[in-house]
């Protein structure tokens, strides 16, 4: 799907590829979302380029995604897709600034596009080069969105891993924990691809013949370099609340094994007395005695308490 940015329109909208298609001279961005090879092909012969296809892009390595090519900069980024669904992908999006054009090839939907969608009505772009910036600006707006809401979930079940009632399960709370720290992986990952992105990105005419385009780059790297360290911090909050979680775990195990290697040494001494008296030999001279089962009993129940007195002396208990 072709979704078309003119400097007269209202926002984005979207534009059927037929044959013979070409843009018109007031298009500022091209946003492919999962393009089929027709639209592939007619974007590449409208400006003579050649679009790195989902395949190309997935088997090149990180250092070959940022290049210049026939008059036009390429750069790929890995950015965070579908973060508030069950399962967070991670995808790479491909930015193409040519003759004042920005060409952007996605294959997920991503909330910073549909945000920057919606101001673009509002906002009175120039070229493709300021709506780049823009749209950078949307998506490390939407980075920090995202890692302040896993930040939030990090605190709160930090508050309930402390504050929880005794014999509480850690199940849900060890998988809020671990997709907030898939989440968070995957964010920071988006910034470190986001980071080189911004600093090949200087080196396009459409930034270099602009001293306020320069700063405004370097203030998106800044920020960006910024939300990296929040979301290290958050990982490694993260890490240290996993282990607490565990420690727990353990120490509850702990004490359930305790309290029962305790109950069987009190219960020991008892069901020897009681084993004993139990085998019924002749030659047992209490076996006969009028008073040989109260004294069974008051062994039993001696040889019972006395562990358990010792016990608590020893601060087992």
């Amino acid at each position: 799907m072709l979704n078309l940015l003119r400097r007269t329109g209202r926002g984005l909208a979207p534009e059927v590829v037929a044959d013979g298609w070409r843009p018109g001279e007031d298009i500022i961005w091209i946003d492919m979302v999962s393009p089929t090879p027709e639209e592939e092909r007619a974007v590449e012969q409208a400006y003579g380029i050649d679009l790195p296809t989902r395949e190309e892009i997935a088997h090149v390595e990180p250092s070959s995604r940022l290049y210049q090519e026939d008059g036009a900069t390429f750069l790929t980024a890995t950015l965070l897709a579908r973060a508030d669904e069950p399962h967070p992908v991670a995808t790479p999006v491909t930015f193409v600034l040519l003759a004042d054009v920005l060409i952007t090839v996605r294959y997920e939907p991503l909330k910073a596009f549909s945000i920057f969608a919606q101001r673009c009505a509002k906002l009175p772009l120039g070229d493709g080069g300021e709506a780049a910036l823009e749209l950078l600006d949307a998506i490390v707006e939407r980075c920090a969105e995202v890692l302040e809401q896993q930040s939030a979930l990090v605190h709160e079940t930090s508050v309930a891993i402390f504050n929880r009632p005794p014999s509480t399960a850690f199940g849900p709370l060890l998988t809020d924990l671990a997709r907030a720290q898939s989440i968070t992986s995957m964010a920071r990952k988006s910034l470190v691809s986001l980071s080189r992105l911004a600093s090949f990105a200087a080196l396009a005419p459409e930034f270099q013949k602009q001293e306020s385009r320069r700063s405004h780059l370097i203030s998106i790297q800044h920020d960006v370099q910024a939300l990296t360290e929040h979301s290290s911090f958050t990982s490694g909050h993260i890490s240290f609340l996993l282990d607490a979680a565990l420690g727990l775990i353990n120490i509850e195990q702990n004490s359930i094994i305790k309290f029962f290697s305790v109950v069987a040494v009190v219960f020991l001494p008892p069901t020897l007395v009681a084993s004993i008296y139990g085998m019924n030999f002749d030659v047992m001279p209490e076996l006969h005695w009028m008073f040989g089962y109260p004294l069974a009993l008051l062994l039993m129940v001696i040889t019972g308490v006395t562990p358990f007195i010792w016990f608590k002396k020893k601060g087992w208990l």
